[in-house]
């Protein structure tokens, strides 16, 4: 819990997490922004957050259990790339669409029939970019039971997951955060009952 109030107030400091009206990517209308993409320039707290992951992973299900771990660019592959150089475990990426010259494919790596693989991304909103990943990771033979994010935003992504047959773990979610910046008085109380009401929706 600890990690949790000191990366949450930090994520709040540099505005990686800001508070207002936002229009997402999928053009859904927010009451936050979580850009995690900032992280890496402040390589303390970034080690600091691939070190709980890496814990975190190994406490709940055992790193020993996967072969390799993916991500799919941008935000997730940072994160995924860090955690592959810390564990030292073998890094593949599934692009958003194929590159139109070479091979042309979407997997990039090494992806062996049967390879037990973790899939890690930073945000988790309604899960679509990871489970194109998952869907091209299994396509090329590999086994895929887990996956973990930095921040889950209690949008449906975990339950878009279990119909892939995909167990979805967080390191923060969206709810906590914002608790733990109402406690603080970083934010309103206005503020958290926006977001409570925004994940009930």
């Amino acid at each position: 819990m600890e990690f949790v109030k000191e990366f949450a107030t930090f994520l709040h400091q540099k505005g990686i997490i800001r508070f207002g009206d936002f229009t997402l990517a999928s053009g859904k209308k927010s009451s936050y922004y979580v850009d995690l993409r900032i992280v890496p320039s402040f390589p303390h707290q970034f080690r600091r957050m691939i070190k709980h992951l890496q814990n975190t992973i190994s406490e709940e299900i055992g790193l020993d259990n996967f072969d390799a771990i993916a991500s799919v660019p941008t935000g997730g592959l940072v994160i995924a790339s860090a955690l592959a150089l810390e564990t030292v475990k073998p890094l593949v990426y599934v692009r958003s669409q194929a590159k139109s010259y070479g091979t042309g494919k979407l997997v990039e790596g090494v992806v062996t029939e049967g390879m037990k693989i973790l899939v890690v991304d930073d945000v988790a909103t309604t899960g679509g970019s990871i489970i194109n990943g998952i869907k091209e990771l299994k396509k090329a033979g590999a086994i895929i039971s887990d996956a973990y994010v930095i921040v889950n935003r209690l949008e449906g992504a975990q339950e878009s997951l279990e119909q892939e047959k995909v167990k979805m773990h967080h390191m923060l979610d969206i709810l906590s955060i914002a608790k733990v910046l109402a406690d603080a008085k970083l934010i309103d109380k206005s503020v958290l009952d926006r977001v409570q009401k925004q994940v009930s929706a």
